[in-house]
């Protein structure tokens, strides 16, 4: 980060800031950058222009919103006025004379005009936007990952502004900042020819169009609601009805939910059909894993319900996680889709269902051999698991969708680097938990990082498997730092996610995926 004495000043000038507006827009049409962008990126590119201009440093993080809002604004202005949101500021408003009222999002405007509040909101609703005045960006953000939003104009202070960038960044929400004229709590004051140009910038055609991942993701979960699953399972045997209830039953539809968006980002002419096709047989192959992985560990419960073995009993599980595999491939061999297209997406769901065999194996036997394995032997196991999943699920979908190789192979590489950083999250985020605390092994990459801290000391680390005691185990993990040392491993990973979705060029399926990884990787 740039150390500079950040005082975060807007021009007060209109001429200045309409001057500079300009000079980031030719800035950006020479040096073109995709979004999103990260903080130190834009430093650097506003301390040039600044230095080129001949303008001093005070503008710098004036420099920085401009330029974070002409590298979205092609996308921002490709999302339809109904999926945008304005989020206004309290001090906006007349604070001596308002007649406003308050509720737990923010203020209700009484339309009194003693502000230009009102107008404000009622240009903008006219458009179609969802408008909320409220302080800071938490009720704004909460929104967003409830799936209502997909773009936000943001009017605020300088400060909430800087402060914001990271959670609006990670989100991947296409967003334009409009700073107010001067910092404050009441009676502020914003360029309002400036904000009604922002709003009013719409753009049906444009080609950035991106993926609405809330959208569609409340259509994912529709196609898991019985009376559709239906459709898809007509024989009325008891197995089916039994798999009806299963797929039905919990999770958050990441898997079916991924191969839609590389299904929708990658085709030209996407089909419903093809679609609902792809994202029940992703989820048909993943719970047919789960089960099986439950009788292998012997878990108890599931989504807050006993397990299908403990339920029914193992031989009843086994058979319904087979029939699902099968009925996976039925899904896809009934796909409307080209026959080589087929046959590629086969392709694909085979070579993945025999490594994440091989990862499960290599797993279960991991309690016999952890003591001859090593780190990178762990971080494999994970790539041939949880890795796998991911890329069966984007390759299906992206080739499907007719995908160019490099995109394939982005993806490839992306799903490696996202599967390990996620197995790696849930060991943290469990090992946080005191009560998930049950056996050694649900902390699988905890263990051969403190194994190989222990070896590096001269310690018996055959001591803490020995025993198996938890509480050894854990005093072990504080003693040698072990959750500081996984952590980093899981930024080093997550950022290696984010390096192979710069590399795609396709807009909407780069922004799509850093949204999911946004929200997944985000309490960590």
């Amino acid at each position: 980060m740039i150390e500079v004495n950040r005082i975060l000043k807007v021009p007060e000038k209109e001429e200045i800031r309409r001057f500079l507006r300009e000079k980031v827009r030719d800035y950006i049409q020479k040096n073109p950058v995709m979004p999103p962008t990260r903080l130190t990126t834009l430093e650097n590119m506003a301390a040039k222009l600044l230095h080129a201009t001949g303008m001093g440093k005070e503008m710098l993080d004036f420099t920085v919103v401009l330029l974070g809002n002409e590298i979205w604004r092609d996308t921002f202005a490709s999302v339809p006025y109904n999926r945008r949101m304005l989020l206004l500021p309290q001090c906006l408003r007349n604070k001596k004379n308002c007649m406003g009222v308050f509720d737990e999002l923010g203020l209700i405007c009484a339309g009194c005009n003693g502000c230009h509040l009102n107008s404000i909101q009622n240009k903008a609703e006219k458009l179609g936007y969802t408008t909320l005045v409220a302080e800071g960006t938490t009720v704004a953000i909460g929104l967003i990952e409830e799936g209502t939003i997909d773009a936000v104009i943001g009017v605020s202070c300088m400060p909430v502004l800087h402060r914001s960038f990271v959670p609006v960044t990670r989100s991947a929400i296409p967003g334009i900042g409009i700073p107010l004229l001067s910092n404050g709590c009441e009676n502020t004051t914003v360029d309002y020819d400036w904000l009604m140009e922002e709003l009013e910038n719409y753009n049906p055609e444009s080609s950035k169009t991106p993926v609405s991942v809330n959208q569609l993701k409340n259509k994912i979960t529709d196609y898991f609601n019985p009376p559709v699953l239906t459709d898809f399972f007509q024989s009325g045997s008891d197995t089916e009805k039994l798999a009806i209830r299963m797929m039905s039953r919990g999770g958050h539809r990441i898997r079916p939910l991924l191969a839609a968006i590389a299904y929708q980002a990658c085709s030209t002419n996407p089909s419903n059909e093809v679609q609902k096709h792809l994202a029940i047989a992703i989820e048909c192959f993943h719970k047919a894993s789960l089960i099986h992985d439950d009788i292998e560990d012997d878990e108890a419960m599931r989504y807050e319900h006993p397990t299908l073995h403990k339920e029914h009993g193992i031989p009843t599980a086994i058979n319904l996680g087979d029939f699902l595999v099968g009925k996976g491939y039925h899904l896809l061999a009934g796909m409307p889709v080209e026959k080589t297209i087929q046959a590629d997406c086969f392709r694909v769901v085979s070579e993945s269902h025999i490594k994440l065999s091989e990862g499960q194996g290599d797993d279960i036997s991991l309690p016999k051999q952890i003591r001859h394995k090593s780190v990178e032997d762990v971080i494999q196991i994970f790539s041939n698991k949880t890795s796998e999943a991911i890329k069966v699920s984007l390759l299906t979908g992206a080739v499907a969708g007719n995908a160019p190789d490099k995109i394939l192979n982005i993806l490839e590489s992306f799903s490696h680097w996202f599967g390990i950083a996620y197995q790696i999250r849930d060991d943290l985020q469990e090992f946080q938990l005191e009560h998930r605390r049950v056996k050694l092994f649900d902390f699988p990459f905890l263990l051969i990082l403190l194994k190989e801290e222990m070896e590096l000391n001269h310690e018996n680390f055959n001591e803490i498997i020995d025993s198996g005691n938890l509480n050894d185990f854990v005093e072990k993990v504080d003693q040698f730092n072990i959750t500081t040392k996984a952590e980093k491993y899981f930024h080093d990973t997550v950022n290696q996610c984010y390096e192979e979705l710069n590399k795609l060029d396709n807009n909407s399926l780069r922004l799509a995926l850093h949204a999911i990884s946004g929200r997944i990787f985000k309490n960590l």
